[in-house]
Order: structure tokens, then C-alpha cells, then sequence
């Protein structure tokens, strides 16, 4: 069986080209205002790859930059600021935080109807409810690749490997609304592998390098790697894998996303498209 790789490059184009289409026709101005504290170096070029992917997209891209020494309250105030400011409509806010401050704290300070990382737990509790909100960029991504294959969702089995409150949960719950027959589980289940291999679509997202392996999957299941991982191997080669194990599993799948190139890229893409839906309300 040959398996069929999802471009999350391409597919991310695509979204991205319609979010520009969006802002340009809506000729209102998209802006997104992204609060980064301290000097981490991987923050640092993340915001400026960031920076140039808004620009590309038509979206008006504004950094806050707090010292390294900033406490909960010197990063809340700023939120708060933002929260109470009418022409901000899109905030998003870079990890890592300093250590001792609480960054789910801080995250639920962010006004719903701003959060375009989809990480205030209203956000997250409205797509439990099936409500108009900011999705998780993750989790969106993961559902616009499964959608990307045509695979009827009514009545499938989904196993989604991973129970993080931005992917793997709201994952799950996107999935039930799609009326899929969705099993939640975790690198701890017993006979994991027993339930993989009679799905139909399956969510690689525990944080364990290479856990699916080949003989997990049925074939012809759509295999979506959310994992990335920095692996050595014992020579000192250093490459970068997901959560599946690759070589097997694109054996039998039908469908499998790389790592990288697969569930990133479209990540960045529902980030702008989430940037959109806040500004045009549209």
C-alpha cells in the first residue's frame, strides 16, 4: 500500500493565501500583539519568524518586550493592558516565562475574545460546548489534515495517543463533534497498541519519540504525528522525529504527516487564520 504524505507546508499555503485574500478584502487592519519576555534565543527567532509570516499574510505584527526579571504581575498588567485596549484584538503570548511564574495563570488572563492561541480555558471549555470560539492552533491543525484526506469522520474510530489540554483533549472533543467514535488514551494505557490498530484514524501526540510503531496501525489509517523530538543516536547523529516511528508506520498507513513538515506548518497557518477570525470577525 503506498501512503500518501500530508504537506502540511502546502496545505498551510493554502490557508495562508486565504487569510491574506481576507484582510485585504475586509480592508480592515488585521493586527497581532505578541508579548515575549526575556532573551530566550529559540522565543527570540520564533518572534521574528513570526514577524515576517504576519507581514506575508497582510497581518500587522507588534512585539511587547518584557526584562527577564519580570514577575506574575508585570506580565498580567501587560495583558491586562492589552486586554483594555480596542484596537488589540489578537494577543498570543511567547514560552518560556521566567521560572516561578505560572503560565496557565497567566494565559487565563487573556480575554477570550482575544486569545488567538486558544489557550484560556474558556476558550478551551467552549470547544467542549461546541461553541464559536478560538480553537487551539494545534489541535485545529490536526483536524484540517484529517479533513485534507476526505475520510468520512461520521461513525470512525480515532484514537488520540496524548491528553494535553491544547491538543490532545480538545483533539478529542473536535473529533466527537465530527461524530467520530473518539478513544482518549495515553502513553500509560494498557494494550495501547491493541486499541491503535483497530482505528481508523490515529493521534500521535504523548510526547514519547517513536511510540507507534508499524504494527500499531491498520492499514490504510490516516496517522497524524503531532511529536517533535531532537533524537542522538549512539554514533552522535542528532535528527528529528515524532511520535511515530516512521519508517514502519509508512508502511500501512494510508495517510501520515512528516515530522517536520507535517502538523508545525499548519500550526503557524491556523495561527494566522485564528488572528483573522478575532480582527474581521468574520
Amino acid at each position: 500500500m503506498t501512503c500518501q504524505m500530508l504537506d502540511g507546508k502546502l496545505l498551510g499555503q493554502k490557508v495562508r493565501a486565504d487569510v491574506k485574500a481576507r484582510v485585504l478584502a475586509s480592508q480592515s487592519v488585521a493586527r497581532l500583539d505578541a508579548i515575549l519576555v526575556g532573551t530566550d534565543e529559540a522565543a527570540e527567532v520564533y518572534a521574528q519568524s513570526q514577524a515576517r509570516t504576519c507581514e506575508e499574510a497582510g497581518i500587522h505584527y507588534v512585539l511587547h518586550r518584557l526584562a527577564a526579571t519580570s514577575t506574575f504581575d508585570d506580565i498580567a498588567g501587560r495583558v491586562l493592558l492589552l486586554n483594555n485596549e480596542n484596537q488589540v484584538r489578537a494577543i498570543m503570548l511567547h514560552l518560556p516565562l521566567p521560572v516561578g511564574v505560572d503560565v496557565e495563570r497567566v494565559q487565563s488572563l487573556i480575554a477570550p475574545e482575544k486569545d488567538v492561541e486558544g489557550v484560556n480555558p474558556a476558550n478551551i471549555g467552549n470547544v467542549v460546548y461546541g461553541r464559536r470560539s478560538l480553537v487551539p492552533c494545534t489541535a485545529r491543525a490536526v483536524l484540517e489534515l484529517i479533513e485534507s484526506t476526505k475520510i468520512n469522520l461520521q461513525g470512525a474510530r480515532a484514537v488520540v495517543v496524548g491528553a494535553s489540554n491544547i491538543v490532545g483533549k480538545p483533539v478529542a472533543v473536535l473529533l466527537m463533534r465530527s461524530n467520530a467514535t473518539v478513544i482518549s488514551s495515553n502513553k500509560f494505557t494498557l494494550e495501547l497498541a491493541q486499541l491503535t490498530r483497530a482505528a481508523d484514524v490515529v493521534v500521535a501526540a504523548a510526547g514519547v519519540a517513536g511510540l507507534v510503531k508499524g504494527d500499531w496501525i491498520k492499514p490504510g489509517a490516516v496517522v497524524i504525528d503531532v511529536g517533535i523530538h531532537r533524537v542522538t543516536s549512539p554514533q552522535g547523529k542528532t535528527t528529528t522525529m515524532g511520535d511515530v516511528d516512521f519508517e514502519s508506520v509508512s508502511k500501512v498507513a494510508g495517510f501520515l504527516t512528516p515530522v517536520p513538515g507535517g502538523v508545525g506548518p499548519m500550526t503557524v497557518a491556523m495561527l494566522l487564520r485564528n488572528v483573522a477570525d478575532a480582527c474581521l470577525k468574520i
